[in-house]
């Protein structure tokens, strides 16, 4: 039985930070990874797939440049599935080499399989073949993320009913597409389908989506989606799903109402992947969703010797955090002197358009009763904006009427996702509206709606008084 000083199981973004930290401090670290190439969800099902096939369907379709050549304006006539999944495997494939590179220069030991305590400080991991190791260590990191929520009333056939791991091989692009659950995996994938012309209902059992970030935010990308046709069904729960035939489904909803489509994809949640872990055996407990609880600044479970981090903790549920968190949590593990997460980080959800967002919700502030101000930039009313053919997007910046000071930054639209790190910046070192208003950005950028933002929130709150 080999015995390390770190061993962490998943190889995911979260697996793979905390992994290389304890590394470069010297320790001897082992990843298990049950899968057969390392990279985790978030490279082989989640965060790099969804992403790249949402840029493969902008470069193919011709999305960003309708806006000057009209909405029937295709790069590529007939978009197969195949062409999706070309730059899909290419991407993949860099990916993996890149994570493989990291782990051979930092000594980083690696087995496949499927890991499971068999005492407090042993693992087992069996492998395909169904060979069977033994490994103890000082200290564990869990980081085994999520996989799909797949209720029982819910017919999944890997090809016509899919969660968002099978969603990926499609063998042919259907005609039209319900998507069950507004959250931010259902809701990107729904803005993507809908980018290739393919048929979108959008089904949720809640009257409202992604209720955590600024309403504002969510009324524009909303009537964006609606304006682009894609059909909403808010506010009524699914009751049953059938199957009539080949590429014929129905969902029944509470009320009468029923959705027919050729795919249906269930994006209603996910859950930890934790069931396999035995974790009984080392004393941790899980929750319905199959979560972990952890400290949130050391990440450490309720067994002292074991740290989780990444999806497998819950919210926020991001690759960039879960870095962050893998990170941090290799550090207080190993005794080393680690960092405290800032209070705010961006979250991006890569739908059509993007949206990103850091700070306080319009919402939030007024439940704390700090006195405010806004201000709001369209990106049409910039000059890039004007060049790139853009006729939606928004930025949007709360103030302190107080202090001045950044308290939240919400856009929506063409490369939100790059531009809220402006926003994250000032608002990390406590910066003011005269940052924005007093300095100069380049001309012309999407960046530059920073500038009219602000300079609609100083006509609103006047100068700063000496």
């Amino acid at each position: 039985m080999e015995h390390f000083d770190l061993i962490v199981i998943g190889s995911g973004p979260a697996g793979r930070r905390a992994a290389i930290q304890a590394a470069k401090f010297g320790y001897e670290v082992l990843v298990v990874e049950r899968g057969r190439r390392v990279g985790g969800v978030s490279v082989h099902t989640g965060t790099i797939p969804s992403k790249t096939l949402r840029e493969t369907v902008l470069n193919l379709t011709g999305w960003r440049e309708r806006g000057f050549y009209g909405r029937s304006y295709r790069v590529k006539q007939d978009i197969s599935a195949g062409d999706l999944r070309a730059r899909l495997h290419m991407t993949l494939d860099h990916e993996v080499e890149v994570l493989e590179l990291q782990f051979a220069r930092n000594k980083v030991s690696t087995v496949y399989g499927e890991a499971r305590f068999v005492s407090p400080e042993k693992i087992e991991v069996k492998s395909e073949e169904g060979d069977v190791k033994l490994f103890s260590a000082d200290k564990f990191i869990l980081a085994v993320g999520t996989k799909p929520f797949r209720p029982d009333y819910v017919p999944f056939d890997g090809e016509f009913v899919l969660d968002s791991d099978e969603i990926l091989e499609l063998n042919q692009l259907p005609r039209s597409i319900a998507v069950i659950g507004a959250g931010v995996i259902g809701v990107e994938y729904a803005s993507i389908f809908s980018a290739l012309d393919v048929a979108v209902t959008l089904v949720e059992p809640r009257d409202t989506m992604l209720d955590f970030l600024d309403h504002e935010l969510v009324s524009d990308f909303t009537h964006q989606l609606r304006d682009r046709g894609i059909a909403m069904r808010f506010g009524s729960k699914v009751k049953s799903i059938e199957k009539h035939g080949p590429g014929e489904c129905e969902i029944f909803l509470e009320g009468g109402r029923s959705v027919r489509s050729n795919v249906i994809l269930f994006a209603a949640g996910r859950m930890g992947a934790t069931p396999s872990l035995n974790l009984e055996a080392c004393g941790l407990e899980v929750d319905h969703r199959g979560r972990l609880k952890v400290d949130p600044v050391t990440f450490q479970t309720s067994v002292p010797y074991i740290y989780a981090a990444g999806d497998v903790i819950g919210f926020p549920s991001l690759a960039s955090t879960s870095m962050e968190q893998g990170r941090i949590a290799a550090c207080q593990a190993l005794g080393e002197k680690a960092y405290d997460p800032p209070e705010y980080f961006p979250y991006g959800i890569y739908a059509v358009p993007e949206i990103s967002t850091v700070g306080m919700t319009e919402e939030e502030i007024r439940e704390r009763g700090i006195p405010y101000e806004c201000g709001i930039a369209r990106f049409r009313e910039t000059s890039r904006g004007q060049i790139m053919g853009l006729d939606t997007g928004m930025l949007k910046m709360i103030f302190s009427l107080k202090t001045r000071r950044l308290l939240g930054c919400h856009i929506v639209g063409e490369g939100a996702t790059e531009l809220v790190h402006i926003g994250q910046a000032v608002l990390n070192l406590k910066g003011t509206l005269e940052y924005f208003v007093e300095n100069t950005f380049n001309y012309p950028t999407l960046a530059e709606a920073y500038k009219i933002a602000a300079l609609d929130a100083w006509n609103r709150m006047g100068p700063l008084k000496n």
